[in-house]
Protein backbone atom coordinates (compact mmCIF):
# COMPACT_ATOMS: atom_id res chain seq x y z
CA UNK A 1 0.00 0.00 0.00
CA UNK A 2 1.32 3.41 -0.95
CA UNK A 3 1.11 5.85 1.93
CA UNK A 4 0.42 9.52 1.24
CA UNK A 5 2.82 11.64 3.28
CA UNK A 6 3.33 15.20 4.44
CA UNK A 7 6.68 16.82 5.16
CA UNK A 8 7.72 18.71 8.26
CA UNK A 9 7.62 22.18 6.72
CA UNK A 10 4.19 21.72 5.15
CA UNK A 11 2.81 20.38 8.43
CA UNK A 12 4.32 23.29 10.40
CA UNK A 13 2.84 25.79 7.92
CA UNK A 14 -0.61 24.19 8.23
CA UNK A 15 -0.48 24.28 12.03
CA UNK A 16 0.83 27.86 12.08
CA UNK A 17 -2.01 28.91 9.76
CA UNK A 18 -4.59 27.32 12.06
CA UNK A 19 -5.75 24.85 9.41
CA UNK A 20 -8.54 22.48 10.44
CA UNK A 21 -6.28 19.44 10.62
CA UNK A 22 -6.75 16.42 12.88
CA UNK A 23 -3.18 15.64 13.94
CA UNK A 24 -3.15 12.19 15.52
CA UNK A 25 -0.24 10.76 17.50
CA UNK A 26 -0.18 6.98 17.15
CA UNK A 27 1.82 6.01 20.21
CA UNK A 28 0.82 4.79 23.68
CA UNK A 29 -0.86 7.26 26.06
CA UNK A 30 2.23 7.51 28.31
CA UNK A 31 4.33 8.57 25.30
CA UNK A 32 1.68 11.11 24.24
CA UNK A 33 1.55 12.58 27.74
CA UNK A 34 5.35 12.84 27.80
CA UNK A 35 5.83 14.51 24.42
CA UNK A 36 3.69 15.47 21.43
CA UNK A 37 3.31 18.13 18.76
CA UNK A 38 1.02 20.92 20.03
CA UNK A 39 -2.57 20.40 18.94
CA UNK A 40 -2.21 16.64 18.63
CA UNK A 41 -5.01 14.22 19.40
CA UNK A 42 -4.58 10.81 20.99
CA UNK A 43 -6.90 7.81 21.03
CA UNK A 44 -6.45 4.71 23.16
CA UNK A 45 -8.17 2.35 20.71
CA UNK A 46 -8.84 2.19 16.97
CA UNK A 47 -12.56 2.36 17.80
CA UNK A 48 -12.09 5.71 19.59
CA UNK A 49 -10.15 6.99 16.59
CA UNK A 50 -12.89 6.03 14.14
CA UNK A 51 -15.67 7.42 16.36
CA UNK A 52 -13.97 10.80 16.82
CA UNK A 53 -13.01 11.54 13.23
CA UNK A 54 -15.19 12.13 10.18
CA UNK A 55 -14.42 10.40 6.86
CA UNK A 56 -13.77 13.74 5.12
CA UNK A 57 -11.60 15.29 7.87
CA UNK A 58 -8.04 16.20 6.93
CA UNK A 59 -6.12 13.72 9.10
CA UNK A 60 -2.37 13.52 9.63
CA UNK A 61 -0.99 10.61 11.63
CA UNK A 62 2.48 10.42 13.15
CA UNK A 63 4.53 8.58 15.75
CA UNK A 64 8.18 8.68 16.81
CA UNK A 65 10.26 8.39 13.61
CA UNK A 66 10.22 6.95 10.06
CA UNK A 67 10.71 3.36 11.35
CA UNK A 68 7.76 3.56 13.76
CA UNK A 69 4.85 1.41 12.60
CA UNK A 70 2.11 2.98 14.74
CA UNK A 71 1.32 5.70 12.23
CA UNK A 72 1.39 3.18 9.36
CA UNK A 73 -1.23 1.05 11.13
CA UNK A 74 -3.40 4.09 11.93
CA UNK A 75 -3.13 5.26 8.31
CA UNK A 76 -4.15 1.85 6.97
CA UNK A 77 -7.05 1.54 9.45
CA UNK A 78 -8.43 4.94 8.39
CA UNK A 79 -8.01 4.40 4.65
CA UNK A 80 -9.50 0.90 4.84
CA UNK A 81 -12.55 2.44 6.55
CA UNK A 82 -13.11 4.94 3.74
CA UNK A 83 -11.35 8.02 5.12
CA UNK A 84 -10.25 9.94 2.05
CA UNK A 85 -7.94 12.73 3.25
CA UNK A 86 -5.27 10.95 5.32
CA UNK A 87 -1.51 11.49 5.27
CA UNK A 88 1.41 10.27 7.37
CA UNK A 89 4.04 12.55 8.83
CA UNK A 90 6.77 9.93 8.60
CA UNK A 91 9.49 11.95 10.34
CA UNK A 92 7.41 12.08 13.49
CA UNK A 93 8.54 13.39 16.85
CA UNK A 94 12.26 12.98 16.16
CA UNK A 95 12.11 15.02 12.93
CA UNK A 96 9.96 17.72 14.56
CA UNK A 97 12.28 17.97 17.57
CA UNK A 98 15.38 18.04 15.34
CA UNK A 99 13.98 21.17 13.65
CA UNK A 100 13.63 22.85 17.03
CA UNK A 101 9.84 23.10 16.68
CA UNK A 102 7.75 23.28 19.86
CA UNK A 103 6.61 20.19 21.74
CA UNK A 104 4.18 19.75 24.61
CA UNK A 105 4.05 17.27 27.45
CA UNK A 106 5.64 16.39 30.74
CA UNK A 107 9.06 15.81 29.09
CA UNK A 108 9.04 19.00 26.98
CA UNK A 109 11.81 21.52 27.62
Amino acid sequence: MDIATIGRDELKAKLDAGADVKLVMSLQRWAFEALHIPGSLHFDTPEELLEALEPDDEIIVYCSDPACVGSRFAYKKLVDRGYTNVRRYAGGLSDWQEAGYPLEGTAAD
